[in-house]
């Protein structure tokens, strides 16, 4: 690299636009008007764990993707997402840790959360 290359800081760009589409409420779903809807559901993780994994991401930036798609295409998109958290996992990660399984719940999915956030999904 050179001194006049323009050096990438993904961070910074990242967060400016994270950001601006949260400002912007873009991946809020808009009232009832007369666009066509799209319905995009995808399986909800179980919060019982310490993040999200490459798996998980193989199953959301797909969903993530068709998605945006249909809202370029003038749609209103209902992109739902949640947390399982009445399963066996999260409840056996309860016991596991010595904690109640809804206060492990709401820390896992807030960090999901976060983490789904930073991919951009």
């Amino acid at each position: 690299m050179n001194e006049n290359s323009i050096v990438y800081d993904p961070r910074a760009i990242e967060k400016k636009w994270q950001r601006r589409w949260a400002e912007a409420a873009i991946y809020r779903t808009p009232a009832p008007d007369r666009r066509p809807t799209f319905y995009c559901l995808e399986f909800f993780p179980y919060p019982s764990g310490a993040g999200l994994s490459v798996g998980h991401c193989r199953n959301y930036v797909p969903t993530d993707v068709i998605s945006r798609y249909q809202r370029q295409r003038g749609r209103a998109v209902l992109h739902p997402m949640g947390w399982d958290a009445f399963g066996l996992p999260a409840e056996n990660e309860a016991i596991d840790k010595g904690v109640h399984p809804r206060d492990s719940t709401e820390r896992y999915a807030a960090n999901y959360k976060r983490q789904l956030n930073l991919i951009g999904a």
